[in-house]
């Protein structure tokens, strides 16, 4: 039907533009060492830039939220999207690192308003039943982002490091447009138990208020869900080291920096191909939930729990008898690197444990997102994703800037790739407690879910009150 395909272009527009915002993130930390030499600055303060640009995005994406939970979203996402997109253009002007953090910092407010506003959009498109799938593509999509960000910078941007930013810019713009052609979906429309007020052309007029803050932070599950993701991020949040560990795996190989940075991007792009499994994760997640009120929690907890091994045996891994041409073209070098993922035993094992690794990461993902939908009202969801983003934002912010010190003092210790390897697998260690945050989950999810449930079945009966 018409109303069908509507849904389905609105919610690709949304998919892309959370890809683009993640692949605007992206970017920068596979560009460190070139954009490091060409603004003269170090390792560490580039590190610094990324922790500041986390931390504005968690708090732009409150404020954004906040908003978009009091009035229509669309107008929001669409300048929310164009100050990004502006940001990024004026961030290739830079000509010293205070300029590049600042137009950074601008970047970072109009990303905040995409994984706010996005999702609140994003939990309305799509039935309460087909929730983990739903988020699962939007998940997918923020690390395709991601990927796509990494493997502009590991290529084009080896040659400059603005290329990527122009690109990335350019194509936000057009979906930017393109989002002006969407309809916004109703607030709460997704919900079963509204269905009697959409039934009579009335619409769930229900906003958020101040007092409902306090609220959000009383509910049980929602604290141990936005500590779950505090400690999840401290110990994937020095993930966006990945690349530097890559480069220095391939420069200790004989490679100069603008080869290994090609080549060391390219490898992780292709190692990141288990993310892809996030859609079966959350279609498992819609599954299990079905069958058992705390189905989503414990999928989330195997997949966490099985892959932090993973990750430590990934990074001790070396990227033995590489056999990459000198001089080379783009193409040359990334057909030297697919040959090597067919023909050299090192990279082959780097692959079949990262797929494995991210493979059981992915589950937490869509699932923790379908968890925090569940247990919240329409009305409080973007605030409640902004909140989930400071979290979030911290322990990333913490875990970038003590993985920038922690590498720099193990270089006194270790030589290079040995620091990051062992610096990496340190950060592992912080899965435990994002573990036993799930464990105590689960004592709360059931009873706060059912308790949503029975509120908007009461106000589709009572609509005014």
């Amino acid at each position: 039907t018409r109303q069908r395909a509507r849904q389905l272009f609105a919610f690709a527009v949304f998919i892309i533009l959370a890809s683009l915002d993640n692949a605007a993130m992206g970017v920068l930390p596979p560009l460190y060492a070139i954009i490091a030499r060409d603004l003269q600055a170090s390792d560490a303060a580039l590190g610094s830039v990324t922790a500041v640009y986390l931390l504005v995005v968690a708090g732009a994406a409150v404020l954004w939220g906040y908003r978009g939970d009091q009035q229509k979203r669309k107008p929001l996402l669409f300048w929310g999207t164009l100050v990004w997109v502006a940001a990024m253009l004026l961030t290739t002007l830079s000509t010293n690192i205070t300029q590049f953090l600042l137009f950074q910092m601008i970047t970072a407010v109009g990303v905040g308003g995409i994984s706010s506003l996005g999702f609140s959009v994003v939990s309305d498109l799509v039935p309460a039943r087909r929730r983990g799938l739903a988020l699962s593509l939007w998940s997918v999509s923020q690390g395709i982002g991601a990927s796509f960000g990494a493997l502009l910078a590991g290529t084009v941007g080896a040659f400059d490091w603005r290329y990527p930013f122009w690109t990335i810019a350019a194509i936000g713009l057009l979906f930017a447009l393109l989002f002006l052609l969407t309809r916004e979906p109703l607030r709460g429309r997704a919900e079963p138990e509204l269905e009697p007020i959409f039934a009579q052309g009335k619409q769930y007029n229900f906003r958020i208020s101040r007092s409902d803050i306090k609220l959000i932070l009383q509910q049980a599950s929602n604290r141990w869900l936005l500590l779950q993701s505090f400690f999840y991020a401290l110990a994937y949040g020095s993930t966006v080291w990945i690349p530097r560990w890559a480069i220095a795996r391939v420069q200790a190989e004989g490679y100069d920096l603008e080869t290994a940075t090609i080549v060391g991007n390219l490898i992780i792009a292709l190692l990141s191909l288990g993310g892809f499994t996030a859609v079966l994760s959350g279609h498992l997640g819609d599954w299990w939930q079905q069958r058992s009120s705390r189905g989503r929690v414990k999928l989330a907890m195997i997949g966490t729990f099985v892959s932090a091994p993973l990750y430590v045996w990934l990074y001790l891994i070396p990227f033995r008898n590489l056999d990459l041409p000198e001089p080379a073209t783009l193409w040359q070098l990334v057909t030297a690197v697919l040959q090597a993922f067919v023909t050299n035993e090192w990279v082959i094992l780097a692959f079949l444990v990262a797929f494995t690794a991210v493979t059981f990461q992915s589950a937490d993902p869509p699932n923790w997102s379908a968890m925090i939908t569940d247990v919240n009202l329409p009305e409080h969801r973007g605030t409640v994703i902004g909140l989930s983003r400071v979290f979030r934002a911290v322990g990333n912010a913490i875990s970038v800037w003590l993985a920038g010190w922690l590498f720099a003092f193990l270089t006194g210790q270790l030589p290079e790739p040995d620091n990051y390897a062992v610096g990496l697998s340190l950060f592992q260690i912080f899965v435990i407690p994002a573990l036993l945050c799930y464990l105590i989950l689960q004592r709360h999810i059931a009873a706060d879910r059912q308790a949503i449930i029975q509120k908007l079945t009461s106000r589709a009966q009572n609509p005014e009150n």
